[in-house]
């Protein structure tokens, strides 16, 4: 895709390379309070609440979330700007704004309400006006194969059974592997691609046809498989290697493999295809992070073991955003022409729900945009990098 200016292009580099990876789906255990002290309450009626969607989509997030506070995470407890918020109040506020969304109401009449009950709260971001960095992810589509071919070689594999996540002392999981009595880190992304130390070893889900895009489906976390016959098969995350998350785009540019203004995703796919598959791998194993997959039924799951929704799920730092919560977003996206280019960019708004979390996605000023499926989804959360204002909603 060629994009306008080289913003655009680093931008969807950025995104497509070093965006959100999402996490394992687990069951948390109960937390404790976790002050989130970014977090300071606004005047609602300062806030235009109006969304460019329409609310299909909202309902079946909101119904995603509150299945998740009658499970996994009934145990959650926040201290809000010193209000003590737990999941039951967090449930109530979307079993709430649910019946309002449910209501044919004017935008005004729709900001009356949340103004009268509603407790509104603006989260500080990292940058110096305070606000958030919003970035897109998306479902990447690849075509593939249940048995391995001469073109389709590049492996997708499952979890090993090797592999062990402990928790330590503080609570945080570990992952590693047993070897001679002691527990060692475990492989990394060039001991598995270019040494193959799990190959022949049945852990095998699928093999794909390019492993450029492979590299994408690992970054994004889950995507669908186009079978020669026809059949769509969706995969999505089921564990990673435990090993760090590091740019491949920022490590070939600051190495001179590339200029700035080859940062675009087509040019930097074009690059990488270039080399064989040993050159190729050895560039991508600076990423040591390796991601496992599984086969799912219908749409990605996200962090909360709960599928995440099209233009209504963002992934926020779970140690700043409290998780399945309502929030509401202000920021600009971008309108493409019949060619596929940035025409310009255009304000929006809309209420989400944060059901989502990635290692790229760190800090309270940080939120990814789940973009959805095809070839729009590719460019808007491609070329999706703004600064906006990130709210959270809680009934009174």
């Amino acid at each position: 895709m060629k994009l306008i200016f080289n913003f655009l292009r680093w931008a969807l580099i950025c995104a497509v390379f070093s965006g959100c990876m999402r996490a394992m789906p687990q069951i948390p255990s109960p937390s404790p309070e976790k002050p989130l002290a970014h977090f300071y309450p606004v005047d609602a009626s300062r806030v235009e609440f109006a969304d460019d969607l329409d609310f299909a989509l909202l309902e079946a997030a909101i119904e995603r979330s509150i299945n998740y506070y009658e499970n996994a995470g009934s145990q959650k407890i926040y201290q809000i700007a010193g209000r003590q918020v737990d999941a039951a109040k967090l449930k109530e506020t979307l079993i709430a704004f649910n019946e309002v969304i449910r209501q044919p109401l004017t935008t005004e009449e729709l900001k009356q309400k949340i103004c009268a009950d509603f407790d509104v709260y603006a989260t500080t971001g990292s940058d110096t006006d305070k606000k958030a960095l919003f970035t897109g992810y998306y479902e990447p589509l690849l075509a593939g194969s249940l048995t391995p071919t001469e073109r389709y070689r590049y492996p997708l594999y499952r979890p090993p059974p090797d592999l062990i996540a402990r928790k330590e002392a503080m609570g945080e999981n570990v992952i590693g592997r047993v070897e001679n009595g002691d527990f060692v880190a475990y492989y990394s992304r060039g001991e598995i691609d270019i040494d193959g130390i799990l190959r022949g070893k049945g852990l095998e889900l699928i093999w794909v046809d390019d492993a450029v895009e492979l590299f994408t489906l690992h970054v994004q976390g889950s995507g669908k498989i186009r079978l020669e016959d026809g059949r769509l098969l969706t995969v999505t995350y089921a564990q990673n290697n435990g090993r760090p998350f590091r740019s491949v785009t920022r490590h070939m540019l600051d190495t001179g493999r590339i200029s700035g203004r080859e940062a675009s995703y087509l040019n930097f796919k074009n690059f990488l295809k270039r080399h064989s598959d040993e050159e190729l791998f050895r560039i991508l194993s600076h990423n040591e992070r390796y991601i496992f997959f599984r086969f799912t039924d219908g749409e990605p799951v996200g962090s909360l073991g709960e599928p995440v929704t099209p233009d209504r799920t963002i992934a926020t730092d779970p140690d700043y955003f409290p998780e399945g919560a309502l929030a509401f977003i202000r920021l600009r996206k971008p309108v493409f022409d019949e060619g596929g280019n940035i025409a310009r960019r255009i304000p929006f708004s809309r209420f989400v729900l944060s059901q989502d979390k990635g290692s790229a996605i760190k800090g309270p000023g940080r939120v990814d945009l789940f973009c959805g499926f095809g070839e729009k989804a590719r460019a808007t959360a491609g070329s999706l990098k703004e600064h906006g204002e990130l709210y959270l909603l809680i009934k009174k």
